[in-house]
C-alpha cells in the first residue's frame, strides 16, 4: 500500500501544487535574504530587498562586495527565477487557461452564428 492511500489529504493535488509552490518561494527568500545578510553583512530588509528584485528579474540595486556574495546572487539568481516562474505557472494558469478557453468558445460561436447567416442570405438569394 502506498503512502497516499493511507493518508488522505485536505487539498486536491491543484491545491497542493499551489501551496508547495508559495512555500518553495518563500523558503527561497528566507534563505536568500539569510545567506546574503551573514555574507554581506546587511540588514536583513536590505538582503530581503536584494533577494526579491532577483527572484522577480527587476536586477538588484545593491551589489555584493564579496565574491562569495556575488558568486550566491548568481547562482540564488537562476534558481528563484525558475521557482518564481513556477510559482506563477501553478497560481495562475488555470486562470489564464480558463479565459482562454472563454476566449476561443466565443469566438467560435461568433464564428457559427455568422455561418448560419450566410448560410440564410444566400438560400434567400441576398448574395
Amino acid at each position: 500500500m502506498r503512502l497516499h492511500e493511507v493518508v488522505k489529504h485536505p487539498l486536491s493535488p491543484f491545491k497542493r501544487k499551489t501551496l508547495y509552490s508559495i512555500l518553495l518561494v518563500i523558503l527561497i527568500l528566507a534563505i536568500g535574504t539569510e545567506v546574503m545578510h551573514i555574507l554581506e553583512g546587511w540588514s536583513y530588509v536590505d538582503s530581503f530587498y536584494f533577494i526579491s528584485l532577483i527572484a522577480t528579474t527587476q536586477g538588484p540595486t545593491l551589489i555584493p562586495k564579496t565574491d562569495v556574495g556575488k558568486i550566491f546572487a548568481a547562482i540564488i539568481a537562476f534558481v528563484s527565477v525558475g521557482i518564481v516562474i513556477s510559482a506563477l505557472v501553478f497560481v495562475f494558469g488555470p486562470l489564464l487557461g480558463t479565459v482562454v478557453k472563454e476566449g476561443f468558445d466565443y469566438i467560435e460561436k461568433e464564428e457559427r452564428k455568422l455561418k448560419r447567416e450566410f448560410e440564410k442570405d444566400k438560400k434567400s438569394g441576398r448574395r
